[in-house]
């Protein structure tokens, strides 16, 4: 899944896959997360916000569980 490169100081890039409603998370320490059951509006949410980190924090990380793939 290619990832997007998001301005902020704890997140790196930002991937998603429509079809399969997942989204990775690469963050500043390497650790790359899996989001399942993340809609498209959430992702666009995302890519969109002025802070990516509050709005990672505030609508991802404490709705979907996030699974780690890799370091």
């Amino acid at each position: 899944m290619e990832r997007r490169k998001v301005s902020s100081s704890h997140l790196v890039a930002v991937g998603y896959d429509p079809a399969a409603q997942k989204m990775h998370v690469e963050f500043s320490n390497g650790a790359v997360y899996e989001y399942r059951g993340v809609s498209a509006h959430t992702h666009e949410a995302l890519m969109n916000a002025n802070s990516a980190g509050e709005h990672f924090v505030k609508h991802i990380k404490k709705v979907f569980n996030g699974k780690r793939v890799s370091e």
